[in-house]
């Protein structure tokens, strides 16, 4: 259809509005995605991402704050004084096999199982106050548990009998004695289905321990595994009649503080 002259004119210079429209809606697009581009590397140049040699001085800050400032601060936190505690790391690391890894020291490793063990803490709680990913401090609970358990030879002692001559003012009545046993509930985590098993006559869940010590209080004989539910009669039993379990002499006895008072526990032909 024909136009006058008039409406070309009007619809020219209308193309020529649109295509400066676009022009202008294309520079300003470009122009977003560079700044856009621009802003993120600056962001990221400044940015302070993970490193471990930023957390290094905080871990150290927090691991003194534990066993260096005085000896009631380590025995709140590890039940254990700084001279304990440095030797218990020096046994571990001479004795038991114990090594530094690549980030994590020995003192350190040692005081993350003495925290768990003395406060009943879980990953999540030991992992931030270590600061610390709770992988490592899992692998770092079962290596100080394995090389703990290799000193066994060391820590568990063969008990030698109270003799006519002894002078202790506490043992020289007792003729005989290897030492003394004890049951305790230790604390831990179950399943739903299983915790009726573990609940003991207190109504904790806990598996009952039984300890025999000889009268220097080092350990001869320690059996665990036995839920909450267990009777104490029971584990004693179990104790004595398992092919390892604990042995005494004839003519010996072991004391028993059970129920407040003080019995003697006699096992002959064992």
């Amino acid at each position: 259809m024909d136009l006058s002259i008039e409406q070309q004119e009007i619809i020219v210079t209308l193309e020529a509005i649109v295509s400066q429209i676009k022009l202008f809606l294309m520079a300003s697009y470009w122009w977003s995605l560079a700044y856009r581009r621009c802003h993120s590397i600056v962001q990221h140049a400044t940015r302070k991402g993970y490193s471990m040699k930023a957390k290094i001085p905080k871990q150290i800050e927090d691991l003194h704050d534990i066993i260096s400032i005085s000896d009631q601060t380590c025995i709140d936190n590890l039940r254990m004084c700084r001279n304990a505690f440095a030797r218990l790391c020096y046994i571990l690391e001479n004795l038991g096999g114990l090594s530094n890894t690549k980030n994590v020291h020995v003192s350190e490793q040692v005081a993350v199982f003495l925290t768990i063990l003395a406060h009943h803490k879980k990953n999540v709680t030991v992992k931030h106050d270590f600061k610390r990913l709770g992988f490592t401090i899992s692998r770092i609970f079962n290596k100080v548990l394995i090389a703990l358990l290799s000193l066994h030879t060391l820590f568990l002692v063969n008990p030698e009998p109270i003799r006519d001559d002894c002078k202790n003012e506490r043992w020289k009545w007792f003729k005989g004695c290897l030492g003394a046993l004890d049951g305790i509930y230790i604390p831990m985590r179950v399943r739903l289905a299983d915790k009726a098993r573990y609940r003991n006559k207190k109504g904790n869940i806990s598996v009952n321990v039984l300890g025999v010590c000889d009268i220097n209080m080092k350990y001869v004989y320690i059996l665990t595994g036995w839920k909450g539910l267990a009777a104490d009669s029971k584990v004693l039993r179990d104790t004595i009649t398992r092919q390892n379990g604990l042995k005494v002499p004839n003519g010996n006895y072991t004391l028993s503080c059970h129920l407040k008072k003080l019995t003697c526990l006699s096992f002959h032909g064992h």
